[in-house]
């Protein structure tokens, strides 16, 4: 059954008789839903000022077992996490447990991290993407192994390394992931109990969570999808587990609990009329640290605060963050000037992602009363449609392609076949299964395919993205640039 046979489930909870603006966003949003298809599910929420104008969930949680979306079924984040993690530290920053500003040696105490960098580098300068800092090990096992320990992490500090120019904004993991570890290390404090005690309790979003195993057993979790081998919308080989929610991209959340996150950043750190933020510290995360001159779609980017994108959409201000990760996608924005904040989220992001940006758009187009909203965005759906639909041939025409190569390996699969090891990145495991290689890398896992090269192979690890491992020597590997040693 298709995606559209389902949208007469989606669940809004305000009602949309109460406010006209509310009932023409949710029949946009159905049309879009019917109209894209490849999309299963998808979250809404508005807030105006001190109210929540409509929380909604329309679709498939999971195409495998046809539960529907609802306001309280939760989704993958992704980086929109950058703001939660980001809040929690600024909290403690207020306190004097740690210092935003200074170098990281005022409060770190004795550190793997190198003395040169805790010298010059400050958490600003990581929480904002400013500090040039790179560990490739740690990134690629906080979000995608998952292969760590609170000592693995620590040790790995002394990786950390100067890679861009101090000062230039670049967008990256690694300041946030580098951050928590330095906060676990120093307080014994680890980034999910920080975030717990620091934002998700005092703004009582309790179906906002990084134990996302627990939650799949205590609430219903949409599940992200990706095109099948046979192009077909079908849930992600790679799933979320505990181990890979991280404090860069690391939360589930739904469509309630994202109406009470937004009309905390309208109104700094009020909710339903209590305090539960100090006044200014919420704001304070608002305020840019570095400038950018970017755009994302029809977002222009300025700058860069904590856990924020600082920028517009039209001529009106415009404060954001995205997230995306193997078949999910979230849109969290708001306008301060108008006291207005949507939060879109879905289960596909690698065909028809910028639904949820297309319907953030509509929200905030309609509230604004424009006048050729529904020519506009009509246009806009058949863009979307067209970009879709290349999109899903250019896929077909790569993996017939693909799957035409001839195997360039010379021996047997079996001879490659054991469990190779890099002491910063971890190991990865070779298997053979019905012939073919099966490779293996933490939480990922992929079916091996011919590549170009002699004594390589192609993996999509993380989906629909190819990665080459080249067996180089007897008993050793390269992936991603790094060796490998079979043990």
């Amino acid at each position: 059954m298709s995606v559209a046979a389902f949208l007469a489930i989606a669940l809004l909870v305000s009602s949309p008789e109460a406010r006209p603006e509310v009932k023409d966003i949710d029949t946009f949003v159905r049309k879009a839903m019917d109209r894209i298809e490849v999309v299963p599910g998808l979250s809404v929420a508005a807030v105006q000022g001190p109210d929540v104008v409509m929380t909604a969930g329309y679709g498939l949680a999971d195409l495998r077992t046809g539960k529907a979306v609802d306001a309280d079924t939760g989704f993958y984040i992704a980086s929109a996490t950058k703001a939660f993690t980001a809040l929690s530290i600024a909290a403690m920053a207020e306190r004097g447990e740690l210092a935003l500003d200074a170098p990281l040696k005022t409060w770190i105490g004795k550190s793997p991290l190198p003395a040169d960098l805790a010298s010059s580098i400050s958490l600003n300068d990581m929480l904002s993407h400013r500090s040039g800092l790179e560990n490739e090990p740690i990134a690629f096992r906080a979000a995608y192994s998952g292969e760590h320990t609170p000592r693995i992490m620590s040790a790995l500090l002394a990786d950390t390394r100067q890679g861009q120019p101090y000062g230039t904004f670049r967008y990256t993991n690694t300041g946030y992931n580098l951050a928590s570890t330095l906060i676990e290390d120093h307080f014994g404090c680890d980034w999910r109990a920080m975030v717990d005690k620091e934002v998700l309790g005092p703004a009582g979003m309790g179906h906002t969570t990084a134990r996302i195993d627990q939650a799949r057993r205590t609430m219903r979790v949409a599940v992200g999808h990706t095109p099948g081998l046979d192009g077909r919308i079908a849930p992600s080989p790679l799933q979320k587990t505990d181990a890979t929610m991280q404090s860069a991209g690391g939360l589930i959340s739904t469509a309630r609990d994202m109406a009470r996150w937004l009309e905390i950043q309208l109104n700094d750190g009020v909710l339903d009329g209590h305090r539960v933020f100090p006044p200014g510290l919420v704001a304070s995360t608002h305020r840019s640290l570095v400038a950018q001159q970017t755009t994302f779609g029809p977002y222009v980017r300025d700058g860069y605060g904590l856990g924020w994108q600082i920028g517009r959409y039209g001529d009106a201000a415009l404060i954001h963050h995205f997230g995306n990760f193997a078949g999910s996608r979230a849109h969290v924005s708001f306008m301060p000037a108008r006291g207005l904040g949507v939060a879109v989220m879905a289960n596909e992001d690698a065909v028809a992602g910028e639904l949820v940006d297309l319907v953030a758009d509509y929200v905030y187009d309609r509230f604004a009363s424009r006048p050729d909203i529904e020519a506009h965005y009509d246009a806009e759906l058949a863009a979307l449609i067209a970009r879709r639909d290349k999109r899903l041939k250019g896929l077909a025409t790569s993996r017939t392609e693909r799957a035409a190569r001839p195997w360039s390996l010379r021996a047997p699969t079996r001879t490659y076949v054991g469990v190779y090891e890099n002491p910063a990145m971890g190991r990865i495991d070779i298997a053979e299964k019905s012939g073919g290689m099966i490779v293996k890398a933490g939480a990922m896992r992929a079916l091996a395919e011919a590549a170009t090269n002699p004594e390589s192979v192609r993996v999509e690890l993380i989906p629909l993205t190819g990665q080459i491992i080249r067996f180089e020597a007897p008993g050793k590997l390269v992936y991603d640039g790094q060796a490998y040693v079979r043990r």
